[in-house]
């Protein structure tokens, strides 16, 4: 565990009306913490190193933090901080299987309190730990659905689980537990993924779509009414964006930054359906690389799509 994140930013005290930011709002999240939205930080990049990736995203949790700190409140509901779950272990053999099952608990003890939990990465390793404290919480769900906003599939075969696997062993789960994988990734680069990835998505039913058909306000309006039959036939989501689906421009703080990208104002639509639906019950941001990002500009991008998520609705 690492220390707790010390919450503090600006203060208006000359300003009239509310100027309430989210450092003063947040509060630690404790047992009779309820409703509301509660951040749990996942400081872990062993999965990144393990899929021979960039390290550094162990410190975005912090970063993130730092950036919503001066945040303003404008409709948010109670925002809890759940602390971190880091990997302290790392590089032993099961440090990060230990580090997502610590998720895994701290996912459901938050949603059994009746807390949204919104996690912030860390790897995309993050989503096996998510999706697990989910379906623990919620053992109820038989048609889960996963949105994930990403240049990868994720779906790698691996003899130990990393960055690149998490979504493979969801899919693996599902056909354990009888339950239907029911995967939509937006994002995905011809570029960035190998024939047997694509092949696998195919062979497990993927619903995906290229990041160059979702250019185009025709292509995305598309993209979100058929998200929109998804989201109608479920009963309850996993919203996951991986950063590294923006372009590089707007995202160079990742792991593995993308050429084309998806623009930031189809992921904000996209997080506005899911919201809208009112069938949200987790959420999470990864690969946030604050040491690959000088000047912030990544954990500005994931700062403002978090604090969308927390607000919970999509805008007026």
């Amino acid at each position: 565990m690492n220390a707790p994140f010390v919450w503090q930013g600006r203060v208006d005290v000359e300003e009239t009306g509310d100027s309430t930011r989210w450092h003063q709002r947040v509060r630690p999240f404790e047992a009779a913490s309820r409703d509301g939205v509660a951040l749990i930080g996942f400081a872990v990049d062993e999965g990144v190193r393990r899929n021979g990736g960039r390290p550094g995203a162990a410190q975005g949790p912090a970063a993130l933090r730092g950036a919503l700190a001066n945040m303003p409140v404008l409709g948010e509901p109670a925002l809890w901080d759940a602390g971190d779950v880091a990997c302290p272990g790392a590089p032993t053999d099961d440090a990060l299987e230990q580090a997502q099952e610590a998720l895994a608990q701290r996912v459901a003890s938050v949603m059994a309190q009746g807390c949204r939990p919104l996690v912030l990465g860390g790897g995309h390793e993050v989503a096996w730990g998510s999706f697990q404290g989910l379906m623990r919480a919620r053992p109820d769900l038989k048609k889960p659905l996963i949105v994930n906003l990403d240049a990868h599939f994720d779906l790698r075969q691996a003899s130990r689980g990393n960055s690149g696997t998490p979504f493979r062993q969801i899919a693996d789960w599902c056909a354990a537990n009888s339950r239907p994988f029911d995967y939509h990734v937006l994002g995905i680069s011809r570029f960035a993924n190998t024939r047997a990835l694509f092949d696998r998505a195919d062979a497990l039913g993927v619903r995906y779509r290229l990041d160059e058909d979702l250019q185009t306000p025709d292509q995305q309006a598309q993209t979100c009414d058929a998200l929109d039959a998804a989201l109608q036939a479920c009963d309850g989501v996993y919203f996951t964006v991986c950063l590294d689906v923006l372009p590089v421009p707007l995202a160079p703080g990742v792991s593995a930054p993308s050429t084309l990208g998806l623009p930031l104002a189809l992921v904000e639509a996209v997080a506005d359906r899911v919201l809208a639906s009112e069938k949200l019950l987790a959420a999470d941001i990864a690969e946030l690389n604050p040491a690959l990002d000088p000047d912030g500009r990544t954990t500005r991008v994931a700062a403002r799509i978090a604090a969308r998520i927390a607000r919970g609705r999509a805008p007026v």
